[in-house]
């Protein structure tokens, strides 16, 4: 067992021993993860939480590292949680992101962990919101989440993030999902990287346009900005950086980051809720009362929404 109070304070000193452990206590969803979430409370809710999301190969990886070299240079703390696939044989990161951000790995103001998804859809591992707290509370200012990679349905981004950041590339198809539902209706940022191939410019008319498709936007109301990258080079982003700290001001201006931060914690209390009634309810199977609900509908006498109906009803009762 883990002494949590301990690393709980060793890692608010900026120990990244202590960090790690208490995310590995998330990831592995230990039976003292009530304990962790409890102390970590009363101090997360300062970090300001960016997430980046785009198509494989938009260069995400060497864009959050460029955004940590920015806020570096402004004296801010950073902590960086790259979501990777998971391995089918170990079950952990794929990618391993810390390697393609191995120029951060000596700064003691950096702290970068790779999670896996293992199996979780919608881009981001499901541990992540409690791992972003984790970060939170150990006093990083910017948490950056690098989430990965999986298309148009990567949009849970959203519900953890305070700016959402999406990332696109001339040449790769980007133009024509812009058109569609799904990934370029969730950003607050857009960002074009590797603007000096050749079709930069038209993918950033192509974004503006869609962009301004069926949209009605009030005085004072967010537009998203299009910043050109080549994060390779490390050009441009400061100006990604200036438009998310005048994202975030818009935001604190008009209540909005308060709004979104109670929406992410009513989705995890509701996501937590959810999975605890699924394990009872996983804990009935071969129990007579799932199969004599079973056999009634099989014999015609309840209809499956009655049933399940009932089955939550005995589960949350018992």
């Amino acid at each position: 067992m883990q002494d949590v109070p301990t690393l709980v304070e060793q890692a608010r000193e900026g120990r990244p021993r202590a960090v790690a452990r208490l995310i590995s206590l998330v990831e592995g969803a230990s039976p003292q993860l009530r304990e962790v979430m409890a102390a970590l409370a009363p101090l997360a809710g300062n970090a300001y939480v960016v997430g980046l999301t785009g198509s494989p190969g938009v260069g995400k990886s060497t864009s959050t590292s460029a955004l940590v070299a920015s806020y570096r240079r402004a004296g801010k703390r950073v902590a960086v949680l790259a979501v990777d696939p998971s391995s089918p044989f170990s079950g952990g990161a794929l990618l391993g992101d810390r390697i393609r951000m191995a120029d951060h790995a000596s700064d003691p103001g950096v702290y970068i962990r790779s999670m896996a998804t293992r199996g979780h859809l919608g881009g981001l591992a499901w541990a992540a919101p409690q791992a972003i707290r984790v970060l939170d509370a150990a006093g990083f200012d910017v948490v950056l989440v690098e989430t990965v990679g999986v298309g148009q349905s990567e949009v849970e981004i959203a519900s953890q993030a305070d700016t959402s950041v999406v990332l696109l590339a001339p040449g790769m198809g980007d133009g024509i999902q812009a058109a569609k539902a799904g990934i370029l209706e969730i950003g607050d940022v857009y960002v074009v990287n590797k603007a000096d191939r050749d079709g930069a410019d038209a993918t950033v008319r192509e974004l503006n346009h869609m962009l301004g498709l069926g949209e009605s936007r009030g005085p004072g109301d967010w537009r998203p900005p299009i910043v050109k990258t080549v994060a390779a080079r490390g050009e441009g982003v400061d100006e990604v950086v200036e438009a998310l700290e005048k994202h975030r001001a818009w935001m604190e201006e008009r209540g909005v980051l308060a709004e979104r931060r109670v929406a992410r914690a009513s989705h995890e209390v509701e996501t937590i809720a959810v999975t605890a009634l699924r394990e009872r309810i996983g804990d009935l199977r071969g129990d007579r009362r799932l199969d004599a609900l079973a056999a009634r509908i099989v014999a015609g006498e309840l209809d499956p929404y009655a049933a399940a109906d009932e089955l939550v009803a005995g589960v949350t009762e018992g």
